[in-house]
């Protein structure tokens, strides 16, 4: 992909727009086109159709532009059983790709799946993929959007039971402001919905250190919330069996990749702080969280890549100094990504000369500030992404 960041702000955007738009007649339709609009170029994959389950054959009940996909495909076929079977399947086997109606007398084309299902139906999404498409992008890609589709299919069904996975998420986010001497702070997560990606988390090192995580799941709702759970409670067990952050971050890594949910990517920080003022820390991928102290500002900029992306990862731990007086803000991106009437972006800048001009406050007082002037900066519109804000402050 040409730029990693560009595109996961797009695809976080289009899984946020399936988790709220309405599952109509014309939902999966719009999807499509959606995609194939944003990602058509970037990914190369073109000329959507969608296949309804109907008895014993998948019936073709939608088509965007002038494919040579068959009318209609049995589900004995071994092509249509491997896409049921992964969720998702890339037909670079001839023989299997056969089955949507490829031919060798076609310029290249490289069928693509992925199966969506509600409580009620099941349909099928093909596309075709033109030359110059990655196999770990198209997989990433497509894996993501099917779990978005899947949620929204079976939400408007089972929404009340959203309710457990509520009670479950308040019970992971801290409920007290640990008391760390020599040291404020704060902390607070706003879900977009019910429940959400993003999630902070604290910690107790050996040795009387303490650590602090901050961490945003892509996508929003009850899947992106249920890998919260497993990202919590995977760093809470490996952090408490005194591995390493870098290790244990790597076998978070691992976790992520063999999810259910394996089709989301997370974004984390974490950093073990000691008295004396020395931070720690790891960004695998989070918006850089930034130290203040008087008129200089420091970014705690990225050491890796997202989790989940790549089976394995490379992750380096790096250091800074908290001088007394200086506030430290972590943050998740639905602050600075808050938007205005015309489209204008909060942004980082808004977001450090904030903290610059209030870092002599205490880091409640500091949050509060920044909550209500994205808040009105947005025209008092309700949240689009969850939003999540931690902040702490030598003494």
């Amino acid at each position: 992909m040409n730029n990693p960041k560009i595109f996961y702000r797009e695809l976080d955007a289009l899984l946020a727009k399936i988790g709220k738009n309405i599952s109509g007649k014309n939902f999966l339709s719009s999807i499509i086109i959606e995609l194939e609009q944003s990602f058509g170029n970037e990914l190369h994959i073109y000329d959507g159709s969608i296949y309804e389950k109907r008895d014993t054959e998948f019936v073709k009940i939608y088509s965007n532009g002038s494919n040579h996909w068959v009318n209609s495909l049995s589900a004995d076929l071994p092509a249509i059983k491997e896409v049921l079977r992964h969720g998702s399947f890339i037909y670079d086997d001839p023989q299997l790709g056969a089955a949507y109606g490829v031919t060798e007398s076609h310029e290249y084309i490289i069928p693509v799946a992925i199966f969506v299902h509600s409580p009620e139906q099941n349909w099928i999404l093909a596309f075709s993929l033109k030359s110059g498409w990655m196999r770990e992008e198209i997989t990433l890609f497509l894996n993501a959007v099917r779990t978005a589709l899947n949620y929204r299919l079976f939400s408007e069904i089972i929404g009340g039971e959203l309710q457990q996975a509520v009670e479950i998420q308040k019970s992971l986010l801290p409920k007290t402001t640990p008391n760390f001497p020599g040291f404020q702070m704060y902390g607070k997560s706003i879900p977009a919905e019910q429940v959400g990606g993003d999630f902070y988390e604290y910690f107790d090192f050996e040795e009387g250190n303490f650590g602090i995580s901050i961490g945003d799941v892509s996508g929003h709702g009850l899947p992106s919330a249920l890998l919260v759970r497993d990202v919590v409670i995977g760093l809470r067990m490996g952090l408490a069996g005194e591995y390493k952050i870098v290790h244990t971050l790597k076998k978070l890594n691992t976790v992520i990749q063999k999810s259910t949910y394996s089709s989301n990517f997370v974004s984390l920080f974490i950093g073990e702080l000691e008295k004396n003022g020395h931070l720690f820390y790891v960004n695998a991928g989070h918006p850089a969280p930034f130290l203040v102290c008087g008129d200089k500002i420091s970014d705690l900029g990225a050491t890796g890549i997202v989790l989940g992306f790549l089976k394995d990862i490379e992750l380096q731990r790096s250091h800074i100094y908290l001088e007394k007086g200086c506030v430290l803000v972590l943050y998740t991106d639905g602050i600075i990504e808050r938007q205005d009437n015309e489209e204008n972006l909060f942004g980082l800048f808004r977001l450090k000369k904030l903290v610059k001009e209030h870092q002599n406050k205490a880091p409640q007082e500091i949050a509060d500030i920044i909550f209500k002037t994205v808040f009105e900066f947005g025209h008092l519109k309700n949240w689009e992404d969850d939003i999540t804000l931690v902040v702490i402050k030598r003494n």
